[in-house]
């Protein structure tokens, strides 16, 4: 029996399963968000156009889906096998379906017709039907962990074991795809009636494949782990639930905050330029860097070494130098090192020394992708605190509560958006000839500088009162807002590369 007087936490077998379930969901969902556009544009021969509508209107499905959900799982009364739990099987058999059936197109474009309809409609419907049973699991995996972990010892134990899935997960994820580029005979000739695409035919569809079976049992696991007769026993009053229609009114709270605004602005270039980074590297490697064999590795090692090194360097200057100040050189360097992608135009450059400015490139744009956390988080919260402290009613504490959601809801939907509209303008700049071309793929990589560089210059426009970053800072309440939207914000860092 549960005890109300305790707080509840994960433990053993218990947390090992809540965690394990979004390594396993992620795995997939990574490979099928970065690899299933390289899979159809260069093996199965769609157009790139095609491929980033599809692509494209399911960032936005996300969006929707996953407030949708939540709304339903909040309003659902708990039964027998609890409130949030049972919508991890609601989608989980569509998931695992979409998700296995997406690398096993029926059609091929023929050689002449990259334009051909049903491989485009087999895709967008695999696509779709993935983006919003996946949704269903994840809204119910998020919003399930104030309630498993109430202690704040306990839920930076849950995040550590999250941070290293989630990792673990992205490495995976690109490792596997780039050992199958690895072992191609000629990685630039890969289509389906080629010996090098018949390769990525064979190999692709078994990584799904397994991925996916893989998600299926982490997240029975983490439906069988998580005990939530709690609701049963000591039922919440719901007359505070939002409705759906409330819940989207909501988000118009913070879209009317004009430094709010300003944010979410840097915010929606910021994920432009991270989710162009995403559909370009592996052109970029083959066409650009002609990589070949074994130096695609060379890209897991500087991602790995990236993430961690850069993080580490902007966790310490973060603790020295004022919030903003910080966050305008992360971007600046960003920046810098995008617009350093051109030097790829110039032909005469040696393999080694293109190999030098790739880990100083890539490295320290995985790095500022990472970091990025370490500042945004702080000034959502700080924005929230003055938002609240303006409106003065009531309670201040339930007053931060209530306009939180929204607040991180607005910014999540912001970055989906950014990132539709940023895989298709890839997708238009690619169709054709122009995928295969070194050129265009290098000065579209280079783009990342300029998105950087709009996101500082509208950053520096952005002012923060220091007294309300130094509540943020030590403000128990400030650590609840941060954790909930590192949670939310982790999953999208992982799908923007």
């Amino acid at each position: 029996m549960n005890d109300p007087s305790q707080l509840r936490e994960l433990h053993g077998f218990r947390l090992f399963g809540y965690t394990i379930g979004q390594f396993g969901f992620f795995l997939t969902r990574v490979l099928i968000s970065i690899f299933s556009f390289q899979f159809y544009v260069y093996t199965i021969n769609l157009d790139s156009i095609y491929a980033s509508i599809g692509l494209s209107v399911n960032f936005i499905l996300n969006a929707t889906s996953m407030i949708i959900f939540g709304v339903l799982a909040d309003k659902k009364k708990p039964g027998k096998h609890g409130k949030r739990r049972p919508f991890i099987l609601y989608g989980l058999p569509i998931w695992v379906i979409t998700s296995i059936l997406i690398w096993f197109p029926p059609w091929f474009c023929p050689k002449n017709n990259p334009f051909y309809l049903p491989v485009a409609i087999f895709f967008w419907t695999t696509l779709f039907l993935s983006a919003i049973s996946g949704s269903c699991i994840l809204s119910a995996h998020v919003s399930m962990l104030p309630e498993q972990s109430q202690t704040f010892k306990n839920r930076d134990k849950v995040a550590v074991w999250r941070t290293v899935f989630m990792i673990i997960a992205s490495v995976l994820a690109l490792m596997l795809p780039l050992m199958v580029e690895s072992i191609l005979e000629d990685p630039e000739k890969v289509k389906w009636w080629q010996p090098s695409g018949k390769v990525i035919l064979f190999y692709m569809p078994l990584i799904g494949v397994s991925f996916a079976l893989f998600g299926l049992f982490t997240l029975l696991l983490t439906f069988f782990s998580v005990d939530e007769s709690f609701h049963k026993e000591f039922p919440v009053n719901g007359k505070d639930n939002l409705s759906l229609k409330e819940t989207f009114q909501r988000m118009i709270i913070p879209a009317k905050d004009k430094k709010f605004r300003k944010y979410l602005s840097v915010a929606y270039f910021n994920s432009m330029a991270a989710r162009t980074f995403g559909v370009l590297i592996l052109p970029l490697l083959t066409y650009s860097l002609k990589f070949r064999g074994p130096e695609y590795m060379i890209y897991v090692i500087v991602s790995v070494g990236g993430k961690f090194s850069w993080f580490y360097v902007w966790k310490k200057l973060r603790g020295k130098y004022e919030l903003l100040k910080t966050y305008s050189m992360c971007l600046m360097i960003a920046a810098c090192v995008g617009f350093l992608e051109l030097i790829y135009l110039v032909e005469i450059l040696s393999f080694e020394f293109k190999v030098v400015f790739f880990v100083i490139i890539v490295g320290t744009i995985l790095g500022s992708l990472y970091a990025i956390n370490l500042f945004s988080n702080p000034i959502v919260s700080a924005l929230i605190y003055e938002s609240a402290m303006k409106k003065n009613e009531g309670d201040f504490e339930e007053g931060v509560s209530n306009i939180s959601g929204s607040f991180f809801g607005l910014r999540s939907f912001t970055m989906s958006i950014a990132q539709a509209i940023a895989t298709f303008m890839v997708g238009i700049i690619l169709t054709g000839p122009n995928k295969e071309s070194s050129t265009i793929i290098t000065i579209t990589f280079a783009f990342i500088g300029v998105f950087y560089l709009i996101s500082v210059l509208l950053l520096r426009k952005l002012e923060l009162d220091p007294n309300i970053i130094e509540i943020v800072e030590t403000r128990k309440s400030a650590r609840k807002i941060i954790e909930k939207a590192t949670e939310i914000d982790d999953y999208s860092q992982i799908e923007m590369e």
